[in-house]
């Protein structure tokens, strides 16, 4: 269908039942807007939120997987250091989430 067919069958008397098309369609956008668009800003921004506040001693795992101790951050980059004497730099965007918190409730059951 192209757009000219949609808007004509929109036109009262044409069939497509006037306003009723346009109530539907604007529903349909704002649960559009609801279940796909907002969540995804806010993981976003929470994950936006996380590479900001990234500090020195904070155990975290890049999208790769792998895990390792911030040593420095600079204002793209972080310096992780992967095992003793090993030290990678990635890109802040590059680090996934926080592990500080796993590892200290693993040691715990331990």
């Amino acid at each position: 269908m192209t757009h000219a067919s949609i808007l004509l069958q929109a036109q009262p008397g044409a069939g497509g039942g006037g306003p009723q098309f346009w109530i539907m369609m604007g529903l349909l956008m704002v649960v559009f807007y609801f279940f796909m668009i907002r969540p995804q800003q806010k993981k976003a921004k929470d994950a936006r939120k996380f590479r900001e506040s990234l500090q020195k001693g904070s155990k975290v795992v890049t999208i790769g997987g792998i895990h390792g101790r911030v040593l420095e951050v600079a204002e793209t980059t972080v310096l992780l250091e992967v095992d003793s004497n090993v030290k990678l730099r990635f890109e802040k965007s590059a680090i996934a989430m926080d592990n500080t918190q796993q590892l200290t409730e693993a040691t715990a059951k331990s």
